[in-house]
């Protein structure tokens, strides 16, 4: 199962630029310990290091498992309030073939929502559930692992009882459109939002409210037979991802599968600020990375302590209608 999962592409290039093959492969144990996983780009699968060695190598021999993300972005939704519906179904098959005879062994496919007044619509809630479960579908019949992904946004100003009811409705919605499209929950993971208030809410939570109410939302509606939930970041700092992803695994409540991290900008924010491009940066930048997937690893146990300084570890990551 893939438990601890990074999303990233020129990561595993800094482990690689400007270091003799045995610090490489020091590094590369030391983050084997706490990435499991990487979700690559379309371009990232095909791409070798200086020496001529294919990424996809390199982690699997670490034991770091290949995956790829399949969805191509979002547009407009027609006839919705400026929301969105993801495109890339299409050509799905072809494409999952390929990246399984490449090596990838899991997909990703992100499709955000927004709070409003309004918001998420009816039609947006449906579009998400059924374009997820087709999706999802499609992997298992190419044998990827699909990881399931609707993103409640933490743009607005709503507060976390909102986010909560929106978040149980959508998971709900989903997982009726997995079981409608006969996805094998076992071979599936979910990757949902944490349930937070919104950046512009002024009334804030704490680490253990946020705790209570995503675990709360994910008993509500996700089903047991789900073996992981690996929690995007969301805009959140990296310490606020570490310290609220610790909180989820320390209440005291029913958590009938692994809670762990898949953290794009919480988790690469310091190392993009220290290497800033720069060749002599690298090994600083390495160490940035290091310090903080121990952490979240230490936080997917519930036994984070606060410990770790990062050098944008307290920056807000947040921004709006995020796109990746």
């Amino acid at each position: 199962m893939v438990d601890k999962v990074i999303k990233a592409s020129k990561i595993i290039a800094l482990l690689e630029e400007g270091c003799s093959q045995c610090f490489v492969a020091q590094r590369l144990n030391i983050l084997s310990k706490n990435i499991s996983a990487v979700i690559l780009f379309d371009e990232t699968v095909y791409q070798k290091t200086d020496d001529g060695t294919p990424f996809m190598d390199i982690l699997r021999k670490k034991n770091i498992i290949p995956g790829i993300k399949v969805d191509r972005d979002v547009v407009p939704l027609f006839l919705s309030e400026d929301e969105f519906t993801t495109q890339g179904l299409d050509d799905l098959a072809k494409r999952c073939a390929e990246y399984e005879k490449q090596g990838c062994r899991f997909a990703k496919w992100r499709c955000p929502l927004k709070i409003g007044a309004r918001t998420p619509s009816f039609l947006a809630i449906q579009d998400t559930a059924n374009v997820l479960a087709r999706y999802a579908a499609v992997c298992q019949s190419q044998g990827l692992v699909p990881i399931v992904e609707p993103d409640v946004l933490l743009d607005g100003d709503h507060d976390i009882e909102r986010c909560q009811k929106v978040t149980e409705v959508v998971l709900a919605a989903v997982y009726k459109a997995l079981n409608d499209h006969h996805v094998f929950l076992e071979g599936t993971l979910l990757k949902p939002n944490m349930v937070t208030p919104g950046q512009q809410c002024l009334k804030r939570s704490d680490p253990k409210e946020i705790a209570s109410a995503t675990v709360t939302a994910l008993l509500r509606t996700v089903p047991a037979a789900v073996p992981g939930i690996a929690f995007l970041s969301g805009g959140q700092s990296e310490e606020e991802a570490t310290i609220n992803l610790n909180a989820i695994n320390q209440v005291n409540m029913k958590k009938p599968w692994a809670l762990t991290f898949s953290y794009g900008r919480a988790l690469q924010a310091s190392v993009w600020k220290t290497w800033a491009g720069k060749d002599g940066n690298v090994l600083k930048a390495q160490e940035e990375l290091l310090k903080r997937a121990e952490a979240n690893g230490l936080a997917s146990l519930g036994k984070y302590t606060g410990s770790v300084s990062t050098s944008a570890g307290d920056a807000s990551n947040y921004s709006k209608n995020h796109k990746y």
